[in-house]
């Protein structure tokens, strides 16, 4: 079987987070009268920051179980499914603790703002799952195939039964990854679709990426089916609707944005993908290298995380669109440039923390005896 490394994902994975960048940015600092529908230049970019959280989800589900199917076929999927499993309640960890004021706290106050559910949460929370998913279906790779297609439509087509959820009489802390209702701007649900339909791919890759014409017939997939999924797929669950009688094939298609973004994100790996001979051991791949590293430092000079002092306590929805395009520019540069030359690869990070909690567990077994 074919194990090489999926260049592409890093030079994907290297847009979404530029893009995200720019857009949390300008979305953040931009003046709220230049938001307006009727400005062509606005709704492009609008549009194109609607595919970044989708690119995210899909490629990290893509990676993760890919990874689990190659250590699985060397019979070392146990240590990769720790590894998991660590990653995943290491990114939930990180998700609140960017939420945190520690002036605040010192001061006294304790805001329950921390405890809504960004999208390092829902990922963390969708790599425990898929770890799930993986040790009951992992001998039956079909099956497991099935399954994570299933789950990934099932997700996006009962959107609209908890699109308004409200969950009373259960901590936020639950409530909060079903129920936008207390500020959450992600919930594991419709993300986690994602994250199974970029699992499902992950199979796909596995199992036949060492066959002749692989990559050319993928690229062209990814075009075809992401095509299929911008233009087609409204019309087909319309149709879905009226053959069976069920209104919720109906209430999907009304408001089709996860199968649409989703054909973004296809038509997305079918560029890259086509592309990625030009691509390896390029700047934009050491990026895609990068992605929480640069997450986090966005953060923290945003948003002003655990001080409160960010770009948006001074310049929140005050810029001209020129400021803002300019600034969002150096603001990217500014991010990247901080995460390769004074912060650690993700890599580094991860190892990090493993032998921190390694040396913490060693000495409570010594204190114990």
């Amino acid at each position: 079987m074919q194990t090489n490394r999926l260049y592409f994902i890093d030079a994907v994975r290297a847009f979404a987070i530029l893009m995200m960048l720019q857009g949390h940015f300008i979305d953040t600092l931009l003046n709220p009268v230049y938001r307006n529908p009727n400005y062509t230049i606005y709704n492009i970019w609008s549009y194109f920051r609607g595919i970044t959280a989708p690119v995210f989800f899909t490629i990290s589900g893509l990676v993760f179980a890919y990874l689990l199917l190659r250590a699985y076929a060397k019979g070392a999927d146990k240590e990769r499914m720790k590894k998991g499993i660590f990653r995943g309640l290491l990114l939930l960890v990180i998700g609140y603790s960017l939420r945190i004021n520690l002036l605040s706290w010192l001061d006294g106050y304790f805001s329950s703002y921390f405890l809504v559910v960004d999208v390092l949460q829902c990922i963390g929370l969708s790599l425990l799952l898929l770890v799930l998913l993986h040790s009951l279906f992992k001998k039956h790779s079909y099956i497991f195939s099935i399954v994570l297609f299933t789950i990934g439509c099932l997700c996006f087509v009962t959107e609209p039964l908890y699109r308004a959820l409200v969950i009373e009489d259960v901590p936020s802390f639950f409530a909060n990854y079903i129920s936008k209702a207390n500020g959450s701007v992600f919930t594991i649900l419709p993300w986690f679709g994602y994250s199974a339909f970029g699992a499902f791919l992950s199979t796909i890759f596995f199992r036949h990426s060492n066959k002749y014409h692989f990559k050319n017939i993928t690229v062209t997939t990814f075009f075809v089916v992401g095509l299929l999924l911008i233009y087609v797929s409204t019309p087909l669950l319309i149709f879905l609707s009226k053959i069976t009688n069920i209104e919720l094939f109906q209430l999907s298609a009304d408001f089709n944005y996860l199968f649409i973004r989703l054909g973004n994100v296809f038509i997305l790996f079918g560029i890259f993908y086509g592309l990625e001979r030009f691509l390896k051991q390029s700047l934009i791949t050491k990026i895609g290298e990068k992605t929480l590293s640069i997450y986090v430092i966005h953060f923290v000079l945003l948003y002003g995380s655990y001080t409160g002092y960010g770009l948006k306590r001074y310049f929140n929805k005050s810029l001209e669109p020129l400021e803002a395009v300019l600034g969002a520019l150096i603001f990217m540069i500014v991010v990247c440039f901080i995460s390769f030359h004074y912060a650690k690869t993700n890599h580094f990070v991860y190892s990090l923390i493993r032998k921190m909690v390694s040396k913490f567990k060693k000495r409570r077994r010594k204190r114990s005896y």
